[in-house]
């Protein structure tokens, strides 16, 4: 059986009642992450500019957009849902980069109104599916060598989920599958630039995951071997430096979807090592006089992956929400000077205060590729007070990454911050129907229950 083959039969034939406790409750905190980022995320750059555009363009009322109300076509309410779900970087996310529930969880909701209704079992289970998929397909840091991680293998996940929700025999899916490969794209030059491509390739992804089911479904064939033919994907985008029978070895019996960060900080997974390190410092008994009034001097030392991503000099550019959450010297500045680090501090007034800008001048990050040894986030942070004295700290694994996860208390405070922050806000009862619905998501004999909730 060819691995194409083994992907398929897994988003086909998984059932719920195989999957464990563990997996599970990982994708039902991916969900509420999820709607609470879409909530909190709704009003940010670029969000009512392409709600506008998609509303113009008529087209049948398939499925709704979140918080604004209205129903446009299924693929289109997936884009303007994914990309107001990825707007804050709040989202989950995967080393090296990749968002997936952002997408599957917008493509999966489309695709449910699409067919009109599913029950919280079968949908837990095809979000879980199309994200233990795109976990799968993840490729390195040194395959991507630069493109999105988002934009090469979340659209399989996104894909996945969609038609799993559509029903899609195991012919079908092979199509939707291989037509997603040729959707893949997407570059990092947007974080570095602070564009709002960020988000949007976020968008085209969940878009795509429900066009390709149903071009799937319409009888559209893709490439069957997209996985391993000789331009397929492990070729084209693996370059040979990833081994696919490894990568889905035990497919079906293990799952790799607990692998799913959880930030513990709005920004990009990169700076969360730094954020946390100068909050701790912070914090301690010997660190009780550190502030910025009395630091000098903050050198951190990073990996080349993640200097190339976010340890380039800050600027606040054209989307100063973006560039700051790609920039350990702005999240460390911010921590620095508001002790915290929260969503209302990557506003552009927040960003543009003077004092945090001079001191993210103080702020330096250098490259150390020695360091790619200890994993995907290690950190060393040597702070240089004004009297003389020096303080090191490292970290090897960021919090909210595997091996230093949030606990449940943590999960659910990071919803209610996207509920407070929200400039949309959703009356109480609604926000407490999002909680419970999500809680107990495979008791809802219909998960369309859900739309009502989120709307603002």
């Amino acid at each position: 059986m060819s691995i194409e083959h083994e992907l398929v039969r897994f988003v086909c034939r998984t059932a719920y009642e195989d999957l464990k406790p563990e997996p599970l409750g990982t994708i039902r905190n991916q969900l509420l992450t999820v709607l609470g980022t879409t909530i909190a995320g709704s009003t940010q750059a670029g969000c009512q500019t392409l709600i506008d555009f998609y509303l113009s363009q008529g087209g049948k009322q398939e499925a709704t957009i979140l918080i604004y109300g209205g129903r446009i076509p299924a693929q289109a309410a997936a884009l303007v849902n994914g990309v107001m779900a990825r707007a804050l970087d709040f989202d989950d996310a995967l080393a090296p980069g990749v968002h997936i529930g952002a997408s599957t969880v917008p493509a999966a909701l489309a695709a449910a109104e699409l067919r009109g209704g599913m029950d919280g079992r079968e949908f837990l289970t095809a979000l879980l599916v199309g994200t233990e998929v795109g976990v799968r397909l993840n490729l390195t840091e040194a395959a991507y060598n630069g493109l999105d991680p988002t934009g090469i293998c979340t659209v399989f996940a996104a894909t996945a989920a969609a038609s799993r929700v559509l029903g899609l025999n195991e012919e079908e899916t092979w199509n939707a599958l291989a037509l997603a490969f040729n959707r893949a794209g997407g570059s990092f030059q947007c974080n570095v630039d602070g564009a709002l491509a960020v988000r949007v390739i976020q968008g085209w992804v969940a878009e795509s995951g429900v066009m390709c089911a149903r071009l799937a479904q319409k009888g559209i064939t893709g490439p069957k071997n997209f996985l391993q033919g000789v331009y397929g994907y492990y070729n084209v985008y693996g370059r040979g430096l990833v081994d696919p029978q490894k990568a889905l070895a035990d497919l079906g019996s293990r799952f790799e979807c607990q692998k799913i960060l959880f930030k513990k900080y709005p920004s990009c997974g990169l700076t969360l090592g730094s954020t946390d390190l100068i909050l701790g410092l912070m914090t301690e008994a010997d660190g009780k006089d550190i502030s910025a009034d009395t630091v000098a001097r903050v050198k951190v030392k990073v990996p080349p992956y993640t200097y190339k991503l976010v340890g380039h000099p800050f600027e606040m550019g054209t989307t100063p929400r973006v560039n700051a959450q790609f920039s350990i010297r702005y999240c460390v500045a911010n921590a620095l000077f508001r002790r915290s680090s929260k969503l209302a501090h990557f506003e552009e007034g927040a960003i543009r205060d003077q004092k945090v800008l001079d001191l993210a001048r103080r702020v330096d990050v250098v490259v150390d590729a020695a360091m790619e040894l200890r994993g995907h986030t290690p950190v060393d942070m040597t702070v240089r007070l004004k009297d003389g004295r020096e303080i090191f700290r490292q970290i090897d694994i960021a919090p909210g990454f595997p091996g230093n996860p949030l606990n449940k208390e943590e999960q659910e405070a990071r919803f209610r911050d996207c509920i407070a922050y929200a400039k949309k806000p959703l009356p109480k009862e609604k926000v407490e129907g999002i909680v419970e619905s999500v809680a107990r998501i495979d008791e809802l004999s219909d998960v369309r229950s859900l739309i009502p909730l989120l709307l603002a």
